[in-house]
């Protein structure tokens, strides 16, 4: 038992300082700023920060505002804008050639199965489902 907790542990420490899908495979350079220290990314005007060293209760003010120095460091352009929380961050730079866009959200889904696709309720199982976007 102690073996699978401890696997547990550790997988579930893995996940700790993975990027975001869009800079997956890229090799992170290590910045520390008052006190932070952050792995930084860069892809396409974009970066990510994700803060790597441990700190009591962070707010994401001064952290967002670390993040974005550490970015600037790293790519040497200008920061145009850093969302995301104390542990990542995500900037959009400005280097000479104006920023990327801003990203759309994608729309909210809401699906619903159909009336008789439910076998709880004696209807015949459906894959067919109903769905609505805002």
């Amino acid at each position: 038992m102690r073996y699978v907790i401890a696997l547990f542990a550790v997988l579930a420490l893995c996940a700790c300082n993975t990027p975001a899908p869009e800079f997956g495979g890229l090799a992170p350079t290590r910045v520390s700023v008052e006190g932070s220290t952050f792995d930084v990314r860069l892809r396409d005007g974009r970066a990510e920060a994700i803060r790597v060293n441990t700190q009591y209760a962070p707010r994401f003010g001064p952290i967002q505002a670390r993040a974005g120095k550490a970015m600037a460091m790293v790519s040497g352009c200008r920061v145009v804008e850093v969302t995301g929380d104390q542990a990542q961050a995500f900037g959009r730079l400005d280097c000479g050639d104006g920023p990327p866009p801003k990203r759309a959200r994608p729309p909210r889904v809401a699906c619903a199965p159909l009336a008789g696709s439910n076998p709880l309720t004696g209807g015949v199982p459906s894959d067919q489902v109903a769905c609505t976007a805002d």
